[in-house]
C-alpha cells in the first residue's frame, strides 16, 4: 500500500513537485508537467508523452535527450487535462511540430487530441499516436483497441530517436507506428495495487493464484491460474508473446528484439533476474537474437505486484533507434557528441492565468447564479454518491470513477464561484467550470463533463437570459460533442446512453411547449430509466471492455452518475422556477 503521502487528492502534484526538485539537472516544471531542462533545438520535432500518475518512471521519469522533450502529467491513474498537454507542448515545442504520444485509454485519447486541435489551430503542428502493445486486451483482428502498458518505453524511444537525428513530423510519426506494429506485452499479478489514501486494493488475487493479462491501472486480468515458479512465470510470459508474432516477423528465428521485462510496483529487482534468466534462454532457445535488454521498474503501477514481458522486434533502423543514447532521470543510455542547448530564459506557456472576464448583461449575470447553484448541487450530488460510483466502476473497470468525478465537480463548483464573484456571465462561468472539471478530473469522464459544460456555456453566452429553448440546444450541441470526442453510441454501455436520451427527451418536451422546468423533469426520468437499463448491456468502450461480462447486472457508472445529476439540477430549477 502508499503508506508516505499528505493529502491524497495532492499527491499526484506533490510527487511531481518532488521529482522535478530532485533532477532539475535533466528537467524543469512546468504547468501540467515536466520538459527538459535545456531547449529543444530549434527545427526538432518534440515528443511530449504524458498519462497519469502512479506508473513512474512513466512519464516524468522519460523526459531527457534521447527520449521525451515533456511529458504531461495527470491525476493519479487519469490522464493529464487538455489544457496541460496543451501547456507541456507549448514548452517543448522546437519550431517543427510536436508529436503527443500515450497509452491507449479512453481518457488519454480524449484529451490528447483535445490539446491536438487546439495546438494546431494555434499554429503548432500537433499529431496523436496512441501505444497499443498489451495482447491480452484484445485480439489480433481488434489491435487498434489494446492498450498501452510497458511497450510505451520502446514506441516512445523509437519516435524520439528519430526526432534527435533530425526526422521530420510525419517521419517521427511513422516510426511511432512501425515500433508500436513490431511490439507485444504480456504481464501477470500477484496482488492489486492500494491508492493513495485507500484502505483497500483495487483488486485482490486469491491465496496461491495469479492474474494472467492484468491492465496498470488496476483492471482485473482476463483469468487466473495457479501460482507459478519464477521458471514458469517465464515460460507463460514467452510462450503468449511468441504465439502472435507482427505480420513482418515470419518466425521468431533468426528475428531481433529488444525486451524489456517490467516490474509492476513491488516485485524486487532480484526476483526479475531470477525470471529474466529464464527469458533469455527460452528467447535464444527459439531463435531470438535479444538487443540490449532492459530489466526493471519502467511502467510501474504503485504496489502492484506483478511482471509485465515486452518484446519489439527489431528492423535495422528500429535496432539503432533503440542503441541510440539516452539520458533521462530514469533511463540512461550511451553518450551524447554534443552538449544540450541551454534552456530560454522565458517559457515559452501562455499566460492563461488572466482573470479578466467578457461583459455580460444583467440577465445572464443573474442566470450565471442559478448556474452555480446547479453546479454546487451537482458536487454536493457527487459527493453522496462517491462511493457508490467508486463500487459500480470497480466492477469492470479501475474504481476511480466517484473519485474523478468528486475532483472534477468540486474544481467546477470553485471555478463557477471564482467567475461569479467576477461578475461573469452564464457562458462564461460554465465554460471556466467546464475547463476546470477537465482540468482537475483528467480521465474519461474529466475530458467528456469538461465538454458538457463548455457546449452549455458556448449556447448560453453572456448576454441573454437562457429559455428553454436555448438550454435545450446546449444540451443536444453537448451530446453531439461527446458522441463525436468519444466515438460511443447507444448501446455500448457508456454515459452517452443516458445523455442521448436525455437530450432527445428535453428537446422534444421543449419543442412540445413545456416550461424548463417540466421539459428538464421528463428528461431526468428518462436519463434514470435508462441508466438502469445499462445493467443488461456489455460494454463496447473504455477500461471495462476486456472484462464485459463481469459488469452484466451492474449500470455503468458514468451512465448513474449523470443521470443522478440531472435529477439534481431539476431541483435547482425548481427552487428557482
Amino acid at each position: 500500500m502508499t503508506r508516505l503521502f499528505n493529502d491524497p487528492t495532492a499527491f499526484a502534484d506533490e510527487a511531481l513537485e518532488g521529482f522535478a526538485v530532485a533532477h532539475r539537472r535533466r528537467v524543469r516544471p512546468v504547468t501540467g508537467g515536466v520538459v527538459r531542462a535545456g531547449a529543444t533545438p530549434a527545427g526538432q520535432v518534440a515528443v511530449v508523452i504524458g498519462g497519469g500518475s502512479g506508473h513512474y518512471p512513466a512519464f516524468s521519469g522519460l523526459v531527457g535527450r534521447g527520449l521525451a522533450h515533456g511529458a504531461a502529467v495527470g491525476n493519479v491513474f487519469a490522464s493529464p487535462s487538455a489544457q496541460q498537454i496543451r501547456l507541456v507542448a507549448r514548452a517543448a515545442h522546437g519550431g517543427a511540430g510536436v508529436l503527443l504520444m500515450y497509452g491507449n485509454y479512453a481518457g488519454d485519447v480524449l484529451h490528447f487530441g483535445q490539446a491536438a486541435e487546439r495546438l494546431t489551430s494555434e499554429g503548432v503542428p500537433a499529431r496523436t499516436f496512441a501505444v497499443t502493445d498489451d495482447i491480452s486486451s484484445a485480439g489480433p483482428e481488434e489491435a487498434a483497441k489494446r492498450r498501452g502498458i510497458a511497450g510505451d518505453l520502446p514506441v516512445f524511444k523509437a519516435a524520439a530517436a528519430a526526432a534527435e537525428r533530425g526526422a521530420d513530423l510525419e517521419q517521427v510519426l511513422a516510426v511511432a507506428e512501425r515500433a508500436n506494429a513490431r511490439t507485444r506485452s504480456f504481464g501477470i499479478a500477484f496482488s492489486g495495487c492500494t491508492l493513495p489514501g485507500a484502505d483497500h486494493p483495487l483488486f485482490t488475487v486469491p491465496e496461491a493464484r495469479m492474474a494472467v493479462g492484468l491492465g496498470i491501472h488496476g483492471e482485473p486480468g482476463i483469468g487466473e491460474e495457479g501460482l507459478p515458479t519464477a521458471d514458469e512465470a517465464a515460460r507463460l510470459l514467452v510462450t503468449r508473446l511468441l504465439a502472435e508474432l507482427p505480420a513482418d516477423v515470419a518466425t521468431p528465428e533468426g528475428g531481433r528484439a529488444a525486451v524489456v521485462l517490467n516490474g509492476l510496483g513491488s516485485v524486487k529487482y532480484e526476483e526479475l533476474f531470477v525470471v529474466y534468466r529464464t527469458v533469455s534462454q527460452l528467447l535464444t532457445d527459439a531463435g531470438v537474437d535479444i538487443v540490449d535488454p532492459e530489466v526493471g521498474e519502467l511502467v510501474t503501477s504503485f504496489d502492484m505486484a506483478g511482471i509485465s514481458l515486452t518484446l519489439t522486434w527489431l528492423d535495422e533502423e528500429l535496432e539503432s533507434l533503440w542503441r541510440a543514447p539516452a539520458d533521462t532521470p530514469a533511463y540512461r543510455k550511451g553518450a551524447f557528441d554534443t552538449p544540450e542547448e541551454p534552456a530560454p530564459l522565458i517559457s515559452p506557456e501562455d499566460a492563461d492565468d488572466d482573470l479578466a472576464v467578457p461583459a455580460s448583461s444583467a440577465e445572464s449575470r443573474e442566470s450565471a447564479a442559478v448556474a452555480l447553484a446547479a453546479l454546487e448541487a451537482v458536487a454536493a450530488t457527487v459527493d453522496t454518491h462517491a462511493e457508490e460510483l467508486g463500487r459500480i466502476d470497480a466492477v469492470a473497470g479501475d474504481g476511480d470513477h466517484g473519485i474523478g468525478m468528486q475532483r472534477g465537480s468540486t474544481a467546477a463548483r470553485q471555478a463557477g464561484a471564482d467567475a461569479h464573484a467576477l461578475s461573469a456571465g452564464a457562458g462564461t462561468l460554465l465554460t471556466r467550470a467546464g475547463d476546470a472539471w477537465a482540468d482537475k478530473a483528467g480521465g474519461t469522464s474529466g475530458a467528456l463533463w469538461g465538454t458538457i459544460l463548455r457546449a452549455l456555456g458556448t449556447a448560453l453566452g453572456d448576454q441573454v437570459r437562457p429559455d428553454a429553448t436555448r438550454v435545450s440546444e446546449g444540451v443536444t450541441r453537448a451530446k453531439d460533442e461527446v458522441m463525436r470526442l468519444g466515438g460511443a453510441e447507444v448501446g455500448d454501455k457508456t454515459m452517452v446512453d443516458v445523455l442521448v436520451p436525455f437530450a432527445d427527451a428535453l428537446a422534444a418536451s421543449v419543442a412540445a411547449g413545456s416550461s424548463l422546468t417540466v421539459a428538464w423533469d421528463r428528461a431526468a426520468t428518462a436519463a434514470s430509466e435508462s441508466a438502469a437499463a445499462t445493467a443488461d448491456l456489455l460494454p463496447r468502450k473504455g477500461r471495462a471492455r476486456p472484462h464485459a461480462e463481469k459488469s452484466l447486472g451492474t449500470p455503468d457508472a458514468g451512465a448513474h452518475s449523470l443521470a443522478l445529476i440531472t435529477r439534481a439540477v431539476h431541483g435547482v430549477l425548481t427552487d428557482n422556477h
